[in-house]
């Protein structure tokens, strides 16, 4: 493929896409909402002054050991990436994992994340 023809929009999951410190993760739990669907609870809130969307992830001791808990984490994580582009607005999400995405595959995962989405209204498409 020739260098000046435009390619896919990349669907990378950088440093800059990340929720990464406490207060940033307390602002969304604080002045957001929240959408609970199947085996995650998606927290939100709009980023006015930023062009581009941040996820965070939370998973408790509860799920499990370290390995089912980082299988979740890249579950996510990897949901995000693929939908990212289907947002409305930037917002920061805080996904946060429940007991049940233990042993899900990621199609579930991915149908429990657009289910929570849409019904939050962050969505573009409306199926």
């Amino acid at each position: 493929m020739p260098a000046s023809s435009p390619g896919p929009a990349r669907l990378g999951l950088g440093r800059k896409r990340r929720v990464k410190q406490s207060r940033d993760f307390a602002r969304v739990r604080a002045e957001g909402q929240r959408q609970v669907s199947g085996c995650l609870i998606a927290n939100w809130a709009n980023r006015p002054a930023a062009g581009t969307s941040r996820v965070g992830v939370v998973t408790g001791k509860k799920i499990g050991g370290a390995v089912i808990r980082n299988r979740a984490r890249r579950l996510l994580r990897e949901t995000f990436r693929l939908h990212q582009h289907e947002l409305r607005q930037p917002v920061d999400l805080v996904l946060i994992a429940r007991a049940s995405i233990v042993g899900k595959p990621l199609a579930t995962v991915e149908r429990d994340f657009r289910t929570a989405l849409r019904r939050g209204g962050l969505l573009n498409d409306p199926a």
